[in-house]
């Protein structure tokens, strides 16, 4: 699914988005939660998405063309106060206008920090996606950080908070590599549905 990814483009309006109908994947989170190392674990590459260690440095939708068959697309991090006002209110035009309007969307993948208790941000984001009927995937990353039990206990909590079950999310570590076959699995059998469903 992923034996060949390149980068493609940073495009900072909607008219630089391809226009050749491939499928996309979204990737969104807050500032800084591993969203980068997450694509890179996910993808078997080390540094093709830039990891910063400064929140607020994606700016852009970075396309990324995996297997010449459909894209992931990382969006800008959101939560972050010290980025000035006015490109926090680009960002967040841009993306909500990506989200409403693109038709090759198939799913946003969005993360969340298992360690923290439930961001309001986070909280909001998929309320929002529910209310658009956007295919959404849950993944709490950074599950490394905390015991096996702790980390249960702590998927449990942010499942409650945000109304879903245990099979609509994955517990995920880019260090060590968990949930990453079955995040793969679950975008390999939602892009399959949705081409299934174009075909038909």
């Amino acid at each position: 699914m992923f034996s060949q990814v390149e980068f493609v483009i940073s495009a900072h309006a909607m008219a630089q988005l391809p226009d050749n109908g491939l499928a996309e994947i979204a990737f969104a989170g807050r500032s800084n939660v591993g969203k980068s190392s997450l694509i890179n674990c996910l993808i078997g590459r080390k540094s093709l998405v830039k990891v910063s260690a400064r929140p607020g440095k994606t700016q852009s939708l970075n396309y990324f063309l995996a297997d010449n068959s459909f894209y992931l697309v990382d969006l800008p991090g959101y939560g972050y106060a010290k980025v000035p006002q006015q490109m926090k209110a680009q960002w967040q035009t841009l993306i909500t206008t990506y989200l409403e309007k693109r038709g090759t969307l198939r799913c946003v993948v969005v993360i969340v920090d298992l360690r923290h208790e439930l961001k309001v941000l986070d909280a909001d984001l998929v309320n929002w996606l529910r209310s658009q009927d956007i295919p959404m995937l849950l993944v709490y990353t950074k599950a490394d950080k905390l015991s096996r039990n702790k980390a249960i206990q702590q998927a449990k909590i942010l499942d409650q908070g945000f109304l879903i079950s245990a099979t609509d999310r994955v517990l995920f570590s880019a260090l060590s590599g968990q949930g990453r076959d079955e995040l793969e699995g679950k975008l390999a059998t939602l892009l399959d549905v949705k081409h299934a469903a174009q075909d038909s």
